[in-house]
């Protein structure tokens, strides 16, 4: 059977690929640290991909098929793709905070990146990866305070009369590209922890 054909099976594959890549190349360490900092940049490509899916490609092809008086609409969007865009966006939101926050815990680091490198001692990184922590923080709230409820309610999850769904449209709209604009630092923030500074 050909893994390519199933999301688990693409992921397995990929998984053995990196793997083998790194016996042939240099070695692999398998340790805690470094299976953490795996699945943060893989689930937090996932959650940014998403969100640049949703603020690059699918707002605007949603306001394209309502504006197009005899076309087919975005109601297969709204049924069947953003559903699914919304689970995967959401969780992996949640997978990229917990591994980021596990591994500043196990490194040490957890308390001087929350407090931006102000306590006493704190390595010079810290607030590097500190703005970074603290705007993925923000983020994650907005995915789930903000953008998640009132998706359900533009998407007809939940029960809502026109108003509270042009509103929630509005509000989950806004959300998001919030989180679009933090994403640019916050980026940055986690690039710039691992070379030294912000522009390094």
């Amino acid at each position: 059977m050909n893994p390519l054909t199933t999301i688990k099976g693409t992921i397995g594959a990929g998984v053995v690929l990196a793997i083998l890549l790194a016996l042939l190349t240099m070695g692999i360490a398998l340790n805690v640290p470094s299976l953490i900092i795996w699945l943060h940049v893989l689930a937090g490509i996932t959650w940014i991909g998403l969100l640049y899916y949703f603020n690059f490609v699918q707002a605007p092809a949603l306001a394209a098929a309502a504006a197009d008086q005899g076309g087919p609409g975005g109601a297969g969007i709204g049924k069947y793709v953003a559903p699914r865009a919304l689970l995967w966006f959401r969780w992996s939101a949640v997978l990229t905070w917990l591994t980021g926050a596990s591994y500043l815990g196990h490194t040490g680091l957890f308390l001087d990146a929350f407090t931006l490198g102000m306590r006493a001692n704190a390595p010079a990184t810290a607030f590097i990866i500190g703005v970074g922590a603290w705007l993925g923080t923000i983020m994650l709230f907005n995915v789930w305070v903000l953008i998640w409820p009132n998706q359900k309610k533009v998407l007809g999850l939940v029960e809502a009369t026109a108003e509270q769904i042009a509103k929630a449209r509005r509000v989950a709209f806004l959300a998001s590209r919030a989180n679009t604009a933090l994403s640019i630092p916050m980026l940055m923030s986690m690039v710039g922890f691992g070379h030294g500074g912000f522009f390094l």
